[in-house]
């Protein structure tokens, strides 16, 4: 064949391609088991740092093998809901059977959450509930350049934010990328809480979150910004609005149900959480 024809070129180069596809496909192919292994890890040490059992930096010491050791010791139990908040079915949490949701199934569940041609069916989101009390839920969305993640864990399945931990994809380093990389931003969650009556459950405020008279941050469901990061800001606060939005009836019902537990129907903000059940403690009072 002559070497110097079109035909040998197109012929030379179709095996080229196809040859090193194939060594791709075969290298992602045997690489697939420690990357799906590595990430589980990756998402359980997230999970471990928004339910404050160490910093992101402490838990990335340790290996694969540690993390997923020190998850099966402190879960207590993991379960999906719908958006009604009804468990569909539990989530493995032994040491040999760990469920967790990896960020391309966050980005499924977002889709359901959301509806619209994207929709692969009914929204089915995950709850992992600590032995140190604190409930984790998941959040996604999309920020400047690609999607983001992340966990918020709550005190006692209550609306109080206990932690949070968030990631990227490709996020501008020393702007957006802070939504990961500044533990500032992340702990200025604590302490806030979770407004689950209405869609606007939670706000990242430009501009700045109110203060009281000696400057310090109310307690409220409202955090600054981060300066210079409008975009991802705003594919954060929504991301967070939509899913925990989407959990709202899950915490609403438990949060009705500890009032009802503790006899505290009739104090404060509680009241309108517990509906009819003040008058019984009122009458079991009296």
């Amino acid at each position: 064949m002559n070497t110097n024809s079109n035909v040998y070129t197109v012929i030379y180069t179709t095996v080229i391609v196809v040859v090193v596809a194939a060594l791709l496909a075969f290298v992602s192919q045997s690489l697939k088991a420690k990357q799906d292994a590595n990430e589980k890890a990756e998402t359980i040490s997230q999970m471990l740092t928004a339910a404050q059992y160490g910093t992101k930096a402490e838990l990335d010491k340790l290996g694969n093998a540690a993390k997923l050791d020190k998850y099966a010791e402190e879960i207590e139990k993991a379960f999906v809901i719908d958006l009604e908040g009804n468990e569909l079915r539990e989530l493995g949490i032994g040491r040999e059977n760990i469920e967790v949701y990896s960020p391309k199934e966050l980005k499924r569940q977002n889709y359901n959450i959301k509806g619209g041609a994207n929709k692969t069916g009914e929204p089915e989101i995950p709850v992992f509930i600590f032995k140190n009390g604190r409930t984790v839920v998941p959040i996604y969305g999309a920020g400047l350049w690609g999607p983001i993640w992340g966990y918020i864990s709550f005190d006692n399945n209550s609306a109080t934010i206990a932690g949070a931990y968030f990631d990227h994809e490709s996020e501008t380093a020393g702007l957006g990328a802070k939504i990961k990389d500044d533990p500032s931003f992340q702990s200025a969650f604590v302490g806030e809480v979770a407004d689950f009556k209405t869609s606007n459950v939670f706000d990242i405020v430009k501009g700045g979150a109110p203060k009281d008279a000696e400057g310090k941050s109310i307690v409220d469901n409202k955090i600054d910004a981060i300066a210079g990061a409008t975009m991802t800001s705003q594919g954060l606060d929504a991301a967070i609005d939509t899913w925990l939005e989407a959990y709202s009836k899950y915490f609403l019902a438990h949060e009705a149900k500890a009032c009802d537990e503790n006899h505290e129907c009739c104090k404060g903000e509680h009241e309108e959480a517990c509906e009819g059940n003040c008058e019984n403690h009122k009458a079991m009072e009296e």
